[in-house]
């Protein structure tokens, strides 16, 4: 017995007569009486009567449809899943993120993706580079979103987006009366940044710009902390403009008046562990930030 066998059964049942199931199914009636016969065979039983009436079936017959409904059902449903998860319209994707995507532009970027593919369930883990690093090669997450400073070496990515720096102050410091800073007058001021024991990434960022010799305090703590320390007054940090869009009280922002001020957002993952999905998310977000011109609004 053949899948195909049960889609004539059906058809025959639904039609009344085998000639008029032939020609529903693009077939000659002889080959449907033929395959039902061979099926009546190793059932052992007649299911359907037949006459000058064409076919009905049998007491038999009907209890017989009802499972092959069902499981004609099963095998549709089989074959429309491998279809969806083959060509990615469905699933998930797992992201990591060093930074919240909390504005401009991934948030736009996340919203177009959810418009694009409702039945793609997307969930996002926020962990420092050491841990996205280890979560990627053990597959507990697809992807990541990661500045371009925090990349391993040999890391698989893809440039994103470049977004402008600015400096985070607390409200009334000296210098959030100044329409924009620089990095000299920023030199002598105490920086809060997020360090841990096997990550110092976010502090050897920031001395790229500034130099050796500055002051920082190192915190294990989310960035969301770091900012409430500088409404604290503990000391000034360095956020995105995305990030700037998020109110904290006591924190001001200004714009820092350097060329180099801005940084890049990469997308990583693992080559190996591509699936179709990921496949998807990948290409559209390479594609959209392109077409977009993401990577050169910051330094332009």
């Amino acid at each position: 017995m053949e899948i195909r066998d049960l889609r004539y059964l059906t058809a025959s049942a639904d039609a009344g007569t085998f000639a008029r199931a032939a020609k529903a199914l693009g077939l000659n009636s002889s080959t449907i009486s033929r395959r039902i016969g061979r099926v009546e065979e190793e059932l052992g039983l007649t299911l359907f009567e037949r006459g000058r009436f064409g076919i009905r079936l049998t007491t038999g017959g009907q209890a017989v449809l009802m499972f092959v409904r069902r499981a004609l059902a099963d095998i549709d449903a089989v074959m429309t899943s491998g279809h969806q998860n083959g060509t990615g319209k469905v699933g998930k994707v797992r992201l990591g993120v060093r930074m919240p995507p909390i504005g401009e532009p991934m948030r736009t970027l996340l919203s177009r993706w959810r418009e694009m593919h409702p039945d793609v369930l997307l969930t996002i883990f926020e962990m420092n580079e050491r841990d996205i690093q280890v979560a990627l090669a053990e597959r507990r997450l697809d992807a990541a979103l990661m500045t371009s400073h925090t990349l391993w070496p040999h890391a698989t990515s893809e440039p994103l987006y470049r977004e402008r720096i600015v400096a985070a102050l607390p409200q009334g410091h000296p210098l959030s009366g100044r329409r924009a800073v620089d990095w000299d007058v920023l030199r002598d001021e105490i920086f809060l940044v997020q360090g841990w024991d096997e990550s110092q990434s976010a502090r050897e960022f920031y001395a790229a710009f500034l130099g050796s010799g500055v002051k920082f305090h190192m915190h294990a703590a989310s960035k969301q902390s770091v900012f409430a320390l500088v409404g604290a007054g503990l000391g000034v940090t360095l956020a995105t403009v995305s990030q700037s869009e998020v109110v904290f009280p006591g924190v001001v922002y200004r714009p820092i008046d350097e060329e180099d001020a801005w940084l890049q957002v990469e997308l990583a993952w693992i080559p190996d562990a591509e699936d179709a999905v990921l496949g998807r998310f990948l290409s559209f977000m390479r594609d959209e930030s392109r077409s977009r011109h993401l990577l050169r609004q910051a330094s332009s």
